[in-house]
C-alpha cells in the first residue's frame, strides 16, 4: 500500500530538483522533476481509491480517472486529471521538444498541490 509519506517525498525530491536548477540549459533535470510530480499525483490516486474503491487499484490510470470522476469531487478529479495529463506529455522525450520551462514547472508544482488538497477534501 502507498503511505502519505511517499507522496510527500516525491513532492520533496520536485522540490530539490526546482530549487536545484544549476543548469538552465540542461533538461535532465526538469523531466526528473516532472516524473517526480506525476508519481506524487499518482500515489495520491492510488490511495484514494484504496480507501473509496479498492478494486480501481488495479486498473490503468486513464481508467481510474473515469473513476475519479464518479467518486471524487468533480473540481478535484477535473484538477488532477489536467496535470496529470501536462505532466504526462512532458514525461516523453522527443527530440525536436523542447524541454518544459521552469515556470511551466513551477505551474504543474502548484497544480498538483491544488488537486492533492481537493483530494483531501473530498476523501473526507
Amino acid at each position: 500500500m502507498t503511505t502519505p509519506s511517499e507522496t510527500v517525498r516525491l513532492l520533496a525530491t520536485a522540490d530539490r530538483l526546482l530549487a536545484s536548477a544549476s543548469s538552465p540549459s540542461s533538461g535532465t533535470w526538469r523531466r526528473g522533476a516532472c516524473f517526480a510530480l506525476r508519481s506524487a499525483l499518482e500515489k495520491r490516486i492510488d490511495q484514494y481509491h484504496t480507501r473509496r474503491y479498492p478494486a480501481a487499484a488495479r486498473c490503468s490510470m486513464r481508467a481510474k480517472f473515469i473513476c475519479l470522476t464518479v467518486y471524487a469531487d468533480r473540481e478535484a478529479a477535473r484538477a488532477a486529471m489536467a496535470v496529470w495529463h501536462a505532466l504526462s506529455m512532458a514525461c516523453h522525450y522527443h527530440h525536436y521538444e523542447l524541454p518544459p520551462t521552469f515556470d511551466q514547472l513551477r505551474h504543474w508544482r502548484a497544480e498538483v498541490r491544488r488537486a492533492l488538497t481537493l483530494l483531501d477534501r473530498s476523501d473526507d
